[in-house]
């Protein structure tokens, strides 16, 4: 127990110039050619730390993403590590913004924590079991994507492809700010409630109108009223849009919607109170459209499983394992709600995503590394 984690305590600095390394590429989503000169980078990384295939799922609009394979023809389920290359930073924010490590043991930098660091955390733990002799005869698979930071918009489908046949999900976003897992997230809907009237001049004829945003000001109170908070449920109006001019009764109204919810039954229940809203007023018409949905990663029975053989393998190294949640969501609320056997925040600590003080805390970075090794040679599948 000792020499595996005293190993991976002798990567620090090791990991410190990985990380910066990856920080200074610049990955904004929407910049395919900055993002794919990672994902070449990562390519090299992968095939230097032995993987028997590296495959590119090429794509258009984003980054390719890449799936390297390690034992790929090993019995057992595979276990995966889940990661994603892109940043919400615009090429540029480094020459404002370089990589900067403050003495009280931070690194500071765009996409820092979001996700580099467990970028980094994978890369030492797969060097850290073959460097150690104790690589396991199983399949290990990472699959790294480019468009996590817009929603996985185009990699969900390879998402569900891939991680289908998995006995377990390792998603390397951050660990909370107090270094736990995520053993749950709330899943996300997003709608727009449009609102259909009849437009009148607002000075000759008003009562031949029929006011959308009246209509919509009505519903919008309705949709408040579907709020649960006590139970993790907040239906949130965003944003509001209507009228065409200052002396038209408006004809078109329009709100979007923000839902949160940590279980399927209230994503459903949320869902079809939006889709019964009658009008108020005679005439007017409402019609709903989703835009956006993620399942929720519920704290259920498997999660519970599979945290407690994540504390006991932490235990058998060292270290303590605690879990927390979140309210936004991640590719982890895909493959839970899979029901593949998921563990989310294995990143490291650290706090600032999307923000102008984003770091992560450089102790965690060989702890976790050593956690994610641990659990590649350990693991028990369902």
């Amino acid at each position: 127990m000792n020499d595996f984690a005293a190993y991976f305590e002798a990567q620090k600095q090791a990991m410190v110039d990985q990380l910066t390394a990856l920080v200074n590429f610049e990955t904004p989503t929407t910049d395919k050619a900055a993002v794919d000169a990672l994902g070449a980078y990562m390519r090299q990384q992968f095939e230097s730390l032995g993987a028997s295939s590296v495959t590119a799922i090429p794509q258009e609009k984003v980054g390719d993403f890449l799936l390297a394979k390690w034992n790929e023809d090993a019995p057992g389920k595979p276990l995966m590590f889940l990661i994603h290359i892109d940043t919400v930073w615009p090429l540029g924010t480094l020459a404002e913004r370089p990589v900067t490590i403050e003495p009280d043991g931070r690194l500071f930098g765009p996409g820092a924590i979001d996700m580099k660091g467990g970028i980094t955390i994978v890369l030492t733990a797969l060097r850290g079991l073959r460097e150690q002799g104790v690589f396991p005869n199983r399949p290990v698979w990472v699959l790294m994507t480019s468009d996590e930071e817009v929603g996985s918009i185009y990699s969900i489908p390879v998402i569900r492809e891939v991680a289908a046949g998995c006995g377990l999900v390792m998603v390397m976003e951050p660990a909370t700010q107090e270094g736990a897992l995520k053993t749950w997230r709330k899943g996300l809907a997003t709608y727009r409630v449009h609102v259909e009237g009849r437009p009148a001049h607002a000075g000759n004829a008003p009562e031949k109108g029929i006011n959308a945003i009246v209509e919509l000001a009505q519903q919008i109170q309705r949709i408040n009223t579907f709020n649960d908070l006590k139970n993790g449920t907040s239906v949130s109006v965003t944003m509001v849009d209507g009228g065409s001019a200052g002396n038209v009764i408006p004809a078109k109204a329009s709100a979007y919607v923000d839902t949160r919810f940590l279980t399927m039954r209230a994503m459903t229940t949320v869902r079809d109170a939006l889709a019964s809203l009658e009008p108020f007023i005679p005439g007017a018409k409402i019609t709903l459209e989703e835009i956006h949905s993620r399942e929720p990663m519920e704290h259920d029975e498997r999660m519970v499983r599979t945290f407690a053989q994540c504390q006991k393998i932490a235990a058998s190294i060292g270290q303590t394992a605690r879990e927390d949640g979140s309210g936004g969501g991640s590719d982890g609320n895909v493959t839970a709600a899979m029901g593949v056997p998921t563990l989310d925040g294995l990143g490291p600590a650290g706090d600032g995503l999307h923000a102008l003080h984003e770091h992560v805390v450089i102790n965690s970075l060989p702890q976790r590394a050593a956690l994610c090794a641990a659990m590649v040679r350990d693991w028990v599948s369902e």
